[in-house]
């Protein structure tokens, strides 16, 4: 669990807490006579200003927390899959996806997130599923590793060549 979960618990928690004992103490002295109904609904209503504030930033923080994990959880299964690529050189989409436990199109965005970032190059076969792994010093020419054939530019970082179809992540 993240911080801003676990920040977010323990505001919630505590004005829980504040809210009750206040509630309490409000509820036995209105009980005992020694507070009219009054003082009671103010008593009431400074406790909620006091209170509420509590909830909505634990809320707040709750609700960030989980967001903080699920970038978290992303961030780790792209790791997993750039180390999974250069230690072995080459990996097929397939094992990829079930290793990581995620869809075939999972692993194409996690891809293209580790080359917008300029942590991965090398090259793809789409229609055999098989990811290479490059040395950028070898992606910066402009021939295709694959085929040899001339390539061009599709989009930043990524270039497709036109005679065998690899994507090139440069």
């Amino acid at each position: 669990m993240g911080q801003g979960k676990t920040f977010g618990l323990i505001l919630i928690v505590a004005g829980l807490v504040i809210g009750l004992a206040a509630g309490g103490w409000l509820s036995m002295a209105l009980a005992s006579g020694q507070m009219a109904s009054g003082g009671f609904a103010l008593g009431l209503a400074l406790v909620a200003i006091i209170v509420l504030p509590f909830f909505a930033v634990g809320a707040v923080m709750l609700v960030r927390g989980a967001a903080e994990g699920r970038d978290m959880a992303r961030v780790a299964q792209e790791r997993r899959l750039l180390n999974m690529v250069l230690t072995q050189g080459r990996l097929a989409v397939a094992d990829a996806a079930l290793e990581l436990n995620v869809s075939r199109d999972q692993v194409r965005a996690y891809i293209y997130d580790l080359v917008g970032k300029g942590l991965f190059t090398g090259y793809i076969r789409w229609e055999e599923g098989i990811l290479y792994a490059r040395d950028a010093g070898e992606m910066r020419t402009n021939k295709c590793p694959n085929c040899g054939g001339e390539r061009e530019l599709v989009g930043k970082g990524i270039v497709r060549c036109p005679y065998c179809g690899s994507e090139l992540f440069l």
